[in-house]
């Protein structure tokens, strides 16, 4: 088999016709199929060779059964937490499940009751809106605030929510803004929720995917009592396998993991497919070398975005992204309304961006800008737009 590619970043590869909702799903998403997609979060990069290798290997037995999930798995992700994170888990702790937000919803549903309140920081996530609106929770905004350049959390506001809430989704790092929460800003917001009796969610999912100059800190590790955090997390962000949807949560209280194990069987939900099982496991034990590669060519593109933006759009500011192939544009001084700035980028740029708006009201004016694919591509984009914005200038004056 040819990997080649599979370090070459810069290497393009033809997902048209794949049935990839990055890609076959534009002209549904955006009214048009030829918008350059730099949304839905997924990278169009070569998975590593190793999850590569092992699905085909999988493929040549014949017989695609259930499946159990193996000792080794448990060991791939207890091995990678520890080497990359410094935290060790029991094997008892892990829950597998079918995917992050799914995972999210079945912790709701299991550790809180219809009416009870469950708190968010937007602008964030949207599903975190849908899961606890869904389920038939009460949803407590706890915004996110701007301050020297960056987004904090508000823990003044946070105490005052936390008083009437069973739970709280943190989502670090933080999609979209950006930001990896700092070990203090973890230990405040640890205490608040230990003041309060708050079950905290954390969803770790971009925990690999972390630029120079900032550390992911798993929360659980910080506390008092890591029984008081679930975490999830999951290679499909960090290795670009999300359509395979095998995550973990990590739940050491015993009560809560077993109420969610009781979830999953009310639901008849299994996440043992035979094959995300395979890659789950090649990717947390042999996927290393290439996430570092990875995370090289992502921090070049990130400033390479800043540099752009700077020297020849600067009415869009980039907010400084600490985290994630998820890049958080301040367009306000473009001074449109979130229609016409969704119109402006899909009709006069061409490009396939998520509007602000949708990670809640905080979040209108921005548009979260995917870099998770060949840098020519994002120059290419980057310059899309400013032909946009000089057309609009000419035909103005």
């Amino acid at each position: 088999m040819n990997n080649d590619f599979n370090h070459n970043f810069d290497h393009e590869i033809d997902r048209d016709g794949t049935f990839s909702t990055k890609y076959d799903g534009r002209e549904i998403t955006f009214g048009r199929p030829d918008v350059m997609p730099l949304w839905v979060a997924d990278m169009d990069f070569a998975a590593p060779a190793a999850v590569t290798e092992a699905l085909v290997t999988r493929a040549t037995h014949p017989v695609y059964g259930y499946t159990l999930f193996p000792d080794s798995l448990y060991e791939s992700l207890i091995s990678w937490m520890e080497l990359r994170h410094g935290w060790r888990i029991a094997r008892e702790w892990i829950v597998f499940c079918p995917g992050v937000v799914p995972s999210l919803s079945t912790s709701i549903l299991a550790l809180s009751q219809p009416g009870e309140a469950v708190i968010v920081q937007p602008p964030v996530y949207y599903p975190f809106f849908s899961v606890i609106k869904k389920t038939g929770r009460t949803l407590l905004n706890n915004a996110l605030q701007q301050g020297q350049g960056r987004y904090n959390m508000d823990y003044a506001d946070l105490a005052q929510q936390a008083v009437a809430a069973r739970m709280l989704l943190l989502c670090s790092p933080h999609n979209p803004v950006g930001r990896v929460w700092s070990r203090p800003e973890l230990e405040k917001l640890l205490d608040i929720a230990g003041q309060h009796n708050l079950i905290i969610v954390s969803d770790e999912i971009h925990a690999d995917l972390v630029y120079p100059g900032n550390k992911h800190h798993i929360l659980a590790s910080l506390a008092d009592s890591p029984e008081s955090v679930i975490t999830a997390v999951a290679p499909s962000k960090t290795f670009n396998i999300p359509g395979l949807n095998l995550s973990a949560l990590i739940v050491p209280h015993p009560e809560y993991r077993a109420a969610i194990r009781e979830q999953l069987d009310v639901m008849h939900v299994s996440a043992a497919n035979p094959f995300s099982i395979v890659a789950f496991e090649a990717a947390y034990r042999a996927g290393g070398k290439w996430l570092d590669a990875l995370m090289v060519y992502l921090d070049v593109s990130r400033k390479m975005v800043l540099d752009y933006l700077t020297e020849y759009l600067p009415q869009i500011r980039l907010i400084p992204s600490q985290g994630t192939y998820l890049l958080w544009l301040d367009c306000r001084e473009l001074d449109m309304t979130d229609d016409e700035l969704k119109y402006f980028f899909i009709f006069e740029a061409g490009l396939g961006l998520n509007a602000g708006v949708s990670y809640g009201k905080e979040g209108s004016g921005f548009m979260r800008m995917n870099i998770g694919t060949p840098r020519h591509r994002i120059r290419q984009a980057l310059e899309s737009i400013r032909g946009a914005l000089e057309r609009r200038k000419n035909s103005v004056s």
